[in-house]
């Protein structure tokens, strides 16, 4: 729910805002604010770390907000939203859009979901900057693996400038594999990594 907007100027720089709240009457206080700086040549900046998947489009944002509320214990929250696969097409790979992928691999989302942005954390030189983090449960009606079929693990990175990253096993095949080949071969040291990962 929105609740206000305004313009604010802080030493040299002016920031826009607009304010919101989960809820209706607002009963908890619970309010959040997202921050725009504007640069001496009039072009806007996306302040609000938590914001940052907005960049990646409206659907991006309204996933990050929505398990966010998920995982605060929030009542209501759109699961229908978040678990459509459909919504998650902003994730390109080179076999096509994510979701549509999904769909065709007859895979449903389950819990948990996230769409978070992560900020290069200071005195981390290793780190190669800012990156965009998708992570995906789903089950997949298709033949496979129980360790991928049954709560496969999907993520995916991007860092700005660059294309999305399958960073998980599961992830690895979606992009390199049409979503009925995805499991007809095994992967070097694939086994072996998901041995490790295996309870006895």
């Amino acid at each position: 729910m929105p609740q206000m907007w305004g313009v604010i100027e802080l030493g040299q720089n002016d920031f826009i805002f607009v304010s919101w709240t989960r809820h209706r009457d607002n009963k908890s206080d619970e309010q959040y604010v997202i921050t725009w700086k504007i640069a001496l040549d009039g072009t806007f900046e996306l302040a609000s770390t938590y914001a940052k998947p907005m960049e990646l489009g409206w659907r991006a944002l309204a996933l990050s907000l929505i398990a966010s509320e998920v995982a605060d214990g929030e009542r209501d929250a759109n699961l229908r939203f978040l678990h459509d696969p459909a919504n998650f097409n902003f994730v390109a790979t080179p076999q096509g859009r994510l979701g549509d992928l999904l769909r065709q691999g007859r895979c449903t989302i389950i819990e948990p979901v996230g769409v978070d942005y992560l900020p290069k954390r200071n005195g981390k030189p290793a780190e190669t900057g800012d990156v965009w983090r998708v992570l995906l449960l789903v089950n997949c009606s298709i033949q496979g693996p129980r360790y991928f079929a049954h709560n496969g693990v999907i993520t995916f990175e991007k860092r700005e400038g660059q294309d999305w990253e399958p960073q998980s096993s599961f992830a690895k095949r979606i992009a390199k594999f049409a979503p009925g080949s995805w499991f007809q071969r095994t992967e070097p040291n694939e086994e072996e990594d998901l041995g490790e990962r295996r309870p006895e």
